[in-house]
């Protein structure tokens, strides 16, 4: 590179930096989300907080941690820190309740489950799914940034991508989950159970369909086994349904219904319903 071409190009780069504003580091959001983590549950800690005292100083400082990221995004229109500070830790009992429900769900729902520690302790679904109920409670804030900051950490660690943005119903069970995707419309009932390589995606993804519902809606009591691919925001999956391996679905089904392909991997043309 010649030392004038050189000079532009550093040049540029300079004012990128200058015109860049501070954003919140994606190491001390990782760092923070572990600390809150290890807090939560210290199955995946190797530190103890033995006292009420010490168990309250860890909150506080987790909470002086969140106010530094929510600082941090000040530059995107947000400056409700120590509002949304004390909303999130507010909400935290409620958060731990609904975490501790998906991980009995892992427990009860997964035959290779020794205990609870074990989920807590190595399951990747469980992370995904800690991460994701942190991460949507911060995106009801309204907080710019750090919830998807927290969903491709996850992502990054589990091969789980779910959008903050979606809506994820109690005692949530992602098995091996590897591959797994759900946007950031889709809406996901109660006591679901989803196997790896599942994809709740969209069928367009024209940049004008921002804000349209356009991922599916999953009700309560489903199975979606591996690899199936559910597209589209009018469809809807109802209640107790089980869904095939690999299968393809741009379309709605019936409450306690099976679907799934036959001996000539195609798919059946009436769909089963659960006995």
């Amino acid at each position: 590179m010649k030392n004038e071409t050189a000079d532009d190009f550093y040049r540029l780069l300079a004012e990128k930096h200058r015109m860049t504003h501070e954003v919140p580091s994606a190491r001390m959001t990782g760092e923070w989300v572990l600390g809150l983590l290890e807090v939560l549950f210290p199955e995946v800690s190797e530190k103890r907080l033995h006292s009420l005292g010490e168990v309250k100083n860890a909150m506080e400082s987790l909470k002086a941690g969140l106010k530094t990221l929510l600082y941090n995004t000040r530059h995107f229109d947000h400056c409700k820190t120590d509002e949304t500070a004390d909303h999130f830790f507010e909400a935290l009992p409620e958060i731990y309740q609904a975490l501790h429900g998906d991980a009995l769900a892992f427990v009860d729902g997964d035959p290779a489950a020794d205990s609870y520690f074990e989920v807590i302790r190595s399951y990747p679904g469980f992370f995904a799914i800690y991460i994701y109920r942190i991460a949507h409670l911060l995106h009801l804030e309204k907080v710019p940034l750090v919830p998807r900051i927290l969903s491709e950490f996850a992502h990054s660690r589990t091969g789980i991508d779910i959008h903050p943005a979606a809506k994820i119903g109690l005692s949530f069970f992602i098995d091996h989950g590897t591959g797994v995707v759900i946007g950031e419309t889709a809406i996901i009932g109660n006591h679901v159970k989803i196997y790896q390589g599942v994809t709740l995606g969209a069928l367009s993804i024209d940049k004008k369909l921002a804000g349209v519902k356009r991922h599916p809606t999953v009700g309560n009591d489903v199975v979606i086994y591996s690899g199936a691919t559910i597209l589209g925001g009018d469809t809807v999956i109802g209640d107790r349904c089980v869904i095939g391996g690999n299968v393809w679905l741009t379309k709605s089904v019936p409450p306690d219904t099976k679907v799934y392909h036959n001996a000539d991997n195609k798919y059946l043309d009436t769909l089963i319903p659960n006995p």
